[in-house]
């Protein structure tokens, strides 16, 4: 089992950067596939990035590719999402999430969440 946390969410204005961070807890957090996604009011919960557990190969959704990059430290046992050119349509609850499928963009892959962190994007 995994417990995971995230931290760094907050208010920032358009063209900002934040860094999203996630501490996992438990056992075998280097064998987790690891993601990054998003809710905004009203509407479903989307695919930002993931990252392999092995070599650390890295998905972005093309909303974020070129801007978001996510990162792991398997010592650490955290996850990182450092967000940059940030837009007001990037405004979302951040979640960081643990499962068994490498790369996957669909949530039901994911076994283990955290509660969520808010960044909001002001224009």
């Amino acid at each position: 089992q995994v417990q995971l946390v995230e931290s760094g969410g907050g208010l920032v204005q358009a063209g900002g950067s934040l860094r999203l961070s996630c501490a996992a807890s438990g056992r075998f957090f280097s064998s987790y596939a690891m993601g990054w996604f998003r809710q905004a009011p009203g509407k479903e919960r989307e695919f930002v990035s993931a990252i392999r557990r092995g070599d650390g190969q890295t998905w972005y959704a093309d909303s974020v590719k070129g801007r978001f990059t996510i990162s792991r430290d398997n010592v650490k046992n955290t996850v990182h999402l450092q967000m940059n050119s940030l837009k007001p349509e990037d405004t979302a609850v951040y979640y960081c999430a643990a499962g068994y499928v490498s790369g996957s963009a669909v949530v039901k892959d994911y076994t283990y969440w955290g509660q969520g962190t808010q960044v909001t994007v002001s224009s």
